[in-house]
């Protein structure tokens, strides 16, 4: 059951990314602009971050298959909107909903994977689960790519599929035992966003990095398939799949390794790796260039995954037991405000300045970012801040 989880875990994040490579086909079908995919994205983050505020806690309350089971049936009619399709307002509305299921399936699948890992399998547990998450997300524009590049109903099939994996993923759900250990009387409450001041130095550079790298990772699925088509002059949906489930195989790299550095060296090094990354986006914009992409976001997607990893290990050393659901969330939230605010933002400047110029500007952004926290942890470094300071 352990592993039948992880790949419903896996099924539920893949469907929030089958739309990337879908992207250009929807433009020359409905007519609308790039900005308005850039808001399409973005509709999705808010749905992800008003299920962490709303329901980040819920399954601690009604258990876990309850809420496992609403994020299944949200997914179910996300699909159905594309499905629908032939308007602005299903995928926005396909979009939104996709947000509300991946949203409740961050935290809850996260938990349930890791509380259902046999004995052997524990200090693995949460890779697993993060790797599931992060590859899920990565295979979607895969699949996606492939199915509308090779085969009939370009813009349909995808969701077909993902529909019966979802109905599989839900057979899963009903026959796994509930690990959660429920009270009598639960409590659904809203959590506001928060961090306590004493873990706030901590917080700060590892929030700045995350920001950075969950940037990037809406670079790649909001904006890679008009930059493959309108920059570089590729236009098949499969090798837009293929760059972006790369990024994301890299992500999932980069958190396997990062372990393997010395603690304080974690996510300086994916600091580092995203700068680099976005150097290599900036190079590949300028002279037009695939194979400089796709290195620049193999890079960036480590640099993302190492980052990401520390920067939790790090939040969650440093807060107290009883704030630590809180504080993740709080950093969640961080998260999904950057896939969503800046590719808007990316989206209204390739408005006014044109593509290249637009996707340079944000990369060098999200480089400097980077810089910042890298510096942020030198600094604290320096003064001989650990952890042990941070309560």
């Amino acid at each position: 059951m352990f592993v039948a989880l992880a790949a419903t875990f896996f099924i539920a994040m893949m469907g929030t990314t089958l739309p990337t490579p879908l992207y250009p086909i929807y433009q020359q079908t409905l007519g609308f602009s790039e900005l308005m995919i850039t808001v399409i994205f973005a509709v999705y983050a808010v749905g992800v971050i008003a299920a962490l505020l709303v329901t980040g806690a819920w399954s601690d309350q009604v258990g876990r298959r309850p809420l496992l089971a609403v994020g299944l049936v949200l997914s179910a009619a996300s699909a159905a909107c594309f499905l629908w399709g032939g308007s602005l307002w299903p995928l926005i509305l396909g979009r939104l909903l996709s947000g509300f299921s991946a949203g409740i399936f961050t935290g809850t699948a996260t938990v349930a994977v890791v509380e259902m890992a046999p004995p052997g399998w524990r200090p693995q547990a949460t890779l697993v689960a993060t790797g599931a998450n992060m590859s899920g997300l990565g295979f979607g524009p895969l699949l996606a790519g492939v199915l509308a590049e090779y085969f009939t109903m370009s813009l349909q099939l995808c969701f077909i599929v993902d529909v019966v994996l979802i109905a599989l993923a839900g057979v899963v759900v009903a026959l796994a035992p509930e690990t959660a250990q429920r009270p009598s009387k639960p409590q659904l409450r809203i959590r506001r966003p928060n961090v306590p001041p004493a873990v706030l130095g901590v917080f700060v550079p590892a929030a700045i990095a995350g920001f950075a790298g969950f940037a990037v990772m809406g670079l790649f699925t909001a904006i890679a398939p008009a930059f493959m088509g309108q920059v570089l002059g590729y236009d098949n949906h499969a090798l837009t799949g293929v760059v972006v489930f790369a990024v994301f195989v890299a992500s999932t790299v980069g958190q396997m390794l990062q372990g393997r550095l010395p603690r304080a060296a974690r996510l300086p090094t994916g600091c580092l790796g995203l700068i680099i990354g976005m150097g290599g986006v900036i190079g590949a914009i300028a002279l037009q260039s695939l194979m400089l992409l796709v290195l620049g976001g193999l890079v960036a997607g480590a640099g993302q995954g190492a980052a990401f990893r520390a920067g939790m290990g790090e939040i969650s050393a440093a807060s107290p037991a009883e704030r630590r659901a809180e504080v993740a969330s709080t950093f969640f939230v961080v998260a999904y405000v950057a896939i969503s605010i800046p590719v808007v933002g990316l989206g209204v400047t390739a408005r006014l300045a044109g593509l290249a110029s637009a996707g340079m500007l944000f990369a060098a952004m999200v480089a400097v970012l980077a810089l910042v926290s890298a510096m942020l942890l030198l600094w604290r470094q320096r003064r001989g801040i650990g952890i042990a300071d941070a309560h």
